[in-house]
């Protein structure tokens, strides 16, 4: 009995010694990884997100705008009117957070190249709390010369004068900082500040009082929003907005008379992992985002909307 109660005793120190130190432990530090997906693709709408998938992932892009729909029925809200847009792209991961990408635009046979960097993704533990994205691309006018009129155009800062069409002139480029947050398991919103240049623009006809020629700006600044409100597992409402900022020091126009305006969107969204589909109604029939800031004619309060989707495929490798 008492060779029982000793062991008893024994075995019960030992477990106790045994649990304070492993209580003693120091517990390993939780790793504070990205949030899950922002937004579901790096599509949204007229805007670029903070969203790369995986490397070696191959992107296919379908982009297409119908034309507006101030006709109404007649052309089934501009199903069947002049003025639809279309673009295909392909999009490479080459390497974590860094993407590059080749498409073909209907309007103005545009042929682009881009890239995308993520240099900073929100974490959840919120030590970072935003993304940050870099966007850039370069855009060729494939377009005939006489598309610019008698085959002269004018370069920047050059006013009332007049050159012969050469092939840089058919280059133009659009720079983005992108910066975002996922709010909540339902909202996440970004906002971003562009930069446009066109190297030549075509000579206008209209005059002003002293007899120069209005000329067309080669750069501007744009603003711009976004977001997504997830309402199921698969689907969300998405919208942006992007505005060209008038800005006097960087213009060359005498007056604004046909100053771009912004480009207003809104839709839906619907996720199946591998594809997303984004339907919506928006003001702007340029795809190319430099095409959008710097020439969108279009206002949403005067019949200028049409409708458009956006989808996306992806292949892992």
């Amino acid at each position: 009995m008492k060779k029982t109660f000793i062991l008893i005793i024994f075995t019960a120190l030992t477990f106790s010694s045994v649990v304070a130190q492993k209580d003693s432990i120091p517990k390993e530090r939780v790793k504070d990884v990205p949030v899950w997906l922002p937004f579901e693709s790096g599509y949204l709408i007229d805007n670029q997100t903070s969203v790369i998938p995986a490397v070696k992932t191959l992107e296919y892009v379908i982009q297409h705008k119908f034309g507006n729909t101030e006709n109404g029925r007649s052309d089934l809200w501009g199903i069947y009117a002049p003025g639809a847009n279309i673009r295909l792209g392909l999009n490479y991961v080459l390497a974590k957070n860094f993407q590059i990408g080749v498409g073909i635009t209907k309007k103005n046979k545009y042929s682009d190249f881009s890239a995308k960097w993520t240099i900073l993704e929100q974490t959840r533990k919120n030590q970072v709390p935003v993304a940050v994205t870099l966007y850039g691309n370069l855009a060729i006018d494939g377009r005939d010369i006489s598309a610019f009129e008698t085959g002269k155009v004018q370069r920047a800062f050059h006013v009332n004068e007049q050159y012969s069409y050469k092939f840089p002139d058919r280059i133009s480029y659009f720079s983005q900082l992108i910066i975002g947050r996922k709010f909540t398991d339902w909202l996440s919103l970004q906002t971003a500040i562009s930069f446009t240049h066109y190297n030549a623009t075509r000579i206008t006809s209209v005059q002003v009082a002293d007899g120069r020629y209005i000329a067309e700006d080669h750069d501007k600044i744009g603003l711009h929003f976004s977001g997504r409100a997830r309402i199921s597992p698969q689907s969300s409402l998405i919208f942006n907005y992007d505005i060209p900022l008038k800005i006097k020091n960087i213009s060359e126009e005498i007056e604004w008379l046909d100053y771009p305006r912004p480009n207003l969107a809104f839709g839906i969204e619907i996720s199946t992992g591998t594809h997303v589909f984004q339907i919506y109604m928006g003001t702007a029939d340029g795809i190319i985002p430099q095409d959008v800031i710097l020439y969108n004619q279009n206002d949403w309060k005067n019949g200028g909307l049409a409708i458009g989707f956006t989808i996306t495929r992806l292949w892992e490798f």
